[in-house]
């Protein structure tokens, strides 16, 4: 399904989020407070924008890992628009199961991905297991406002108009875009998700509602 509309991922997120989801990430960014040395682990990282932004934050490592071969394929075609001694590597990467060794990463960071995954938990736990003592996590995801007024609307939005306009402009057959607005619902609320991280091992530090609730960044550390 992802594999089916890789080569206008970019297009339709900046269209249907009106331009938001790049200052989404760069907030995730900040959030992340990359410091000298850092190296940055960004899961799901699809076509790479989240990627890129901590390579131009000024992570010194940057690896971007995800289950879908002809994303990481368009994330290495864009790559090669930076300087070469400072592209990341893309490698693919199952969330629940990283081929990373342990407290290898400073930031581990996940776009819009987590609730893709079959098993968040075990993704979470994975998350904890790869990221240093003091590392952070940055989870950025889709929610529901809770205004209703601003609810209604979404739904609406996501649930009739994103999925034909989407639709359309990737020329995709494969139902992707009905999918993701049922799976933006279903899925856990920011608390719910903060109480899972919690029980991963993780601090949640804060969380930042963006754009009237429709994105949430989610912030959380592993002590030391």
């Amino acid at each position: 399904m992802f594999a089916s509309i890789a080569g206008s991922y970019d297009l339709n997120n900046r269209l249907h989020s009106f331009g938001r989801d790049q200052a989404w990430r760069r907030r995730a960014v900040r959030l992340a407070d990359i410091r000298p040395g850092d190296a940055v682990l960004d899961v799901a990282c699809g076509t790479g924008d989240l990627t890129e932004a901590f390579v131009r934050a000024g992570a010194d490592e940057v690896v971007g890992g995800d289950f879908t071969p002809e994303m990481l394929d368009r994330a290495r075609e864009k790559a090669v628009r930076l300087p070469e001694d400072r592209r990341p590597s893309y490698v693919h990467a199952d969330a629940m199961a990283l081929d990373q060794p342990d407290e290898r990463f400073d930031v581990v960071s996940i776009a819009f991905g987590i609730r893709n995954v079959t098993e968040p938990s075990t993704a979470l736990a994975e998350f904890a297991r790869v990221l240093k003592p003091g590392g952070r996590l940055v989870i950025l995801e889709f929610a529901e406002p809770r205004f209703a007024p601003v609810r209604w609307a979404n739904r609406l939005y996501c649930s009739r108009i994103m999925p034909w306009t989407a639709s359309l402009v990737a020329r995709d057959g494969s139902g992707a875009y009905q999918y993701l607005p049922r799976s933006i619902e279903t899925f856990l609320s920011a608390s719910e998700l903060a109480s899972l991280v919690e029980q991963a091992g993780l601090r949640v530090v804060r969380q930042v509602h963006m754009t009237l609730g429709v994105c949430v960044a989610t912030l959380a550390v592993r002590d030391a």
